[in-house]
């Protein structure tokens, strides 16, 4: 095979540039219509870019591309920001009425389905607490151990890859039970429950760092048996029932700031001891322990408004755990009404699909008041 060099190309009066006046083709398209890639990094929007051009905005730090005539926005989500993750955890709970007091971790793997298996023990036995996760790390706050008729002020975690038994992370202000939690990859935050009376307080920890909860603000509403969901900027929670019964009010407040929360929206009927877990965009609210209902709920994060029915359970509990990945809502455990008794059920939904739920397989033991979270 011949090899031709060159090094420099002339005219024919070697003094410059070629002119090639009828074009040049390439696959029997001229040169000039070969669609070409075009990037931009300006502030202001380019005037005239082909299909496909990239503009980084510099005054707004954000990336666009541009398709059939318009510039759409180009994001990115890290799934790990908003505390999810293809393990689930479950811990703590009771084997049901005045029964004992487990301190039990067990997992799963989201995306297939099966039995649970043994992750640990957290640091006591307690039932009623909250969970959340940073994606990595996983958080159980509060809760209360009936046999000891008492009520816990502890915070423990895991690191979710690997199985083990938990450690010591701090105190909440308060010993609390009855609560939810919800959390991005920075912070936690424990919401609503029990002291000795039902209160509104709202709490966060910096879930990479351990140490004691700092007050964030107050719900609306005081109350317990709350259920949480969020994104990688809003917790969005229902308050489960206030001193005047169960209530349908969902509330939010954004994560990274400290204050009060907002009215979001009504569910479409009162929830107590509901569960609750989401993808980052879409959140689910299930089980409730009124009127042995089984109903699934959810919203959109993003969005204040009113929830929209999902689907249903296989069973009818409540005082259930949940946890999700970027696909599957996870519900498990938890008191079943239509048995009378705890229940080792493990379900599960697709988050983008409104549906019933289908069977996953079961706990390793029957557990109600039990919490959950997930991460990688």
């Amino acid at each position: 095979m011949g090899k031709i060099k060159v090094d420099t190309v002339t005219n024919l009066a070697g003094s410059g540039a070629p002119n090639i006046p009828d074009g040049v083709t390439i696959d029997g398209v001229a040169l000039a219509s070969v669609n070409k890639q075009e990037h931009y990094a300006q502030s202001a929007e380019p005037s005239s870019p082909a299909n496909g051009a990239v503009w980084y905005d510099t005054d707004d730090d954000k990336a666009y591309v541009y398709i059939n005539s318009e510039f759409y926005e180009l994001t990115y989500t890290n799934l790990l920001e908003v505390g999810i993750g293809n393990r689930g955890l479950f811990g703590g709970g009771n084997t049901g009425g005045s029964g004992t007091d487990v301190n039990v971790i067990s997992y799963i793997a989201i995306p297939t389905t099966g039995n649970a298996t043994d992750f640990g023990d957290l640091t006591a036995a307690r039932t009623r607490s909250g969970s959340c996760s940073s994606g990595s790390r996983g958080i159980w706050a509060g809760g209360e151990t009936i046999a000891a008729g008492g009520q816990s002020n502890v915070i423990d975690y895991v690191t979710i890859a690997s199985t083990g038994n938990a450690t010591d992370f701090g105190n909440l202000t308060a010993n609390r039970h009855r609560l939810s939690c919800a959390s991005n990859d920075v912070r936690g935050l424990i919401i609503g429950g029990n002291e000795s009376s039902k209160v509104n307080t709202i709490e966060y920890i910096t879930i990479a760092t351990t140490g004691n909860a700092t007050d964030f603000g107050n719900a609306a509403i005081v109350g317990q048996n709350s259920a949480s969901t969020a994104s990688k900027s809003r917790a969005v929670f229902n308050m489960g029932d206030s001193s005047s019964g169960a209530v349908n009010s969902i509330e939010y407040v954004t994560i990274s700031t400290t204050g009060n929360s907002t009215d979001f929206g009504d569910l479409l009927s009162t929830m107590q001891a509901s569960a609750g877990c989401g993808d980052g965009s879409r959140g689910l609210f299930g089980g409730n322990s009124q009127n042995n209902n089984n109903v699934i709920q959810y919203i959109t994060i993003s969005t204040p408004g009113n929830a929209t029915d999902f689907g249903d359970l296989t069973t009818s509990p409540y005082l259930l755990a949940a946890c999700a990945n970027a696909t599957r809502g996870v519900f498990a455990g938890g008191y079943d009404t239509a048995a009378s008794a705890g229940s080792n059920v493990i379900q599960y939904v697709t988050i983008s699909t409104p549906g019933n739920a289908q069977d996953f397989g079961d706990l390793t033991a029957a557990t109600q008041a039990v919490s959950g979270c997930s991460g990688d």
